[in-house]
């Protein structure tokens, strides 16, 4: 009787081991939630509809919430968005894309009841080494260097004047501002004339539709004055789809989005329904390719093979939640690096913002459409 008990209270346990561990280890870690803020479809389409996949892939463990899209006028509700997620015990981690004025407010507030949360953010439109101190993980395209490529690029394809379309929001804008700084000066040097235009700001009281129309207006004025051989470029996301379209109607050059992407404004810009693609980039790419050879502007127009904020946003969902369960530490920038490329599938050019913190800036090489 007395070797039953004692049989009977080691299965017990047993069991009650097993259980602690798969709480406090491997069963804790699996057990937990991630939270994602993108834009609209209006706004940001490439990471509303990377916040989708995301979500289909991993169902109940993500909660996907979007910015509103007139963000500079509601912070309040972006803040709201971010510090509602941490309100969840079970949220172990916030990936933003993009990181949008508010964010900061809105991680501040997070660590001041969450410090066990994980924050990663991709593209910033606030102080960049603040973000790097605040956030666990920061991804975002190398704009420095883009100032170099964009501009040479644009020489390859032909253009000998580079229009820059922005307005003095994005030109308060660390990053951006330095980066037509380098943009001015390369054209410089390889003999092309830099044009800033300032365009509406679509957070400005014409809002998107406004800024919109201005581009589909005054990008033939250009062309009328300057000829076809210019290269235009805009810093805004909502204007490039009409920069595409102006551009491919007027005959002019066109190397790059400000976020590159196959599917950021080509898509809309040329009629070509995605959705039945699901996410094959290929399929995409020759659809776009098909289309501008169509329309004339086979090898003046150009962009990355990937979407790389969509990338951005998916490795770093696999990095936080790695990270969450001890598996990947997101000061390893060969991790880092690692989880872009395999989502990516191209190899990715990468560096640190700053010695010791946790930002990495990547680049990619460019496909031209109709190139032969």
């Amino acid at each position: 009787m007395g070797l039953g008990k004692r049989l009977i209270g080691l299965i017990l346990m047993g069991v009650i081991v097993a259980g602690l561990a798969g709480c406090g280890g491997g069963g804790a870690a699996q057990d937990f939630k991630v939270g994602i803020v993108t834009g609209t479809v209006a706004q940001g389409e490439d990471e509303y509809r990377a916040g989708e996949a995301i979500k289909a892939k991993y169902k109940d463990r993500i909660i996907h919430v979007t910015y509103p899209d007139n963000f500079m006028q509601e912070q309040e509700t972006t803040i709201s968005q971010i510090t509602g997620l941490a309100a969840d015990p079970k949220v172990k981690a916030i990936v933003i894309c993009q990181g949008v004025p508010g964010t900061a407010a809105a991680i501040d507030k997070v660590r001041q009841t969450r410090k066990d949360i994980l924050i990663a953010t991709i593209e910033v439109h606030e102080d960049p080494a603040m973000m790097a101190e605040k956030t666990d993980l920061c991804l975002e395209v190398d704009n420095l260097e883009r100032g170099r490529t964009i501009i040479e690029l644009a020489k390859k394809l032909g253009a000998k004047k580079f229009l820059h379309y922005s307005f003095p929001r994005h030109m308060s804008m660390e990053l951006l501002a330095k980066r037509r700084d380098i943009m001015k000066d390369v054209c410089a040097k390889e003999g092309l004339e830099f044009v800033f235009v300032t365009a509406p700001d679509p957070m400005g009281p014409d809002g998107i539709p406004g800024a919109q129309k201005f581009i589909l207006e005054n990008v033939p004025m250009q062309v009328k004055q300057h000829g076809k051989d210019i290269c235009v470029f805009s810093t805004n996301c909502g204007m490039q789809e009409p920069l595409i379209k102006a551009a491919l109607e007027a005959g002019t050059i066109f190397v790059e989005q400000c976020c590159p992407s196959p599917t950021h404004g080509y898509p809309g810009a040329l009629g070509i329904d995605v959705k039945g693609m699901a996410g094959d980039f290929d399929a995409i790419k020759k659809a776009i390719e098909q289309k501008i050879v169509e329309k004339g502007g086979a090898g003046r127009f150009a962009t990355w093979p990937v979407p790389y904020n969509m990338v951005s946003m998916k490795a770093a969902t696999e990095l936080v939640m790695q990270a969450v369960q001890g598996k990947v530490k997101l000061s390893d920038m060969n991790a880092v690096k690692a989880a872009l490329e395999k989502e990516a599938g191209v190899p990715i050019q990468m560096k640190r913002f700053a010695e010791g913190k946790n930002m990495y800036l990547g680049i990619c090489g460019s496909i031209v459409f109709g190139k032969k």
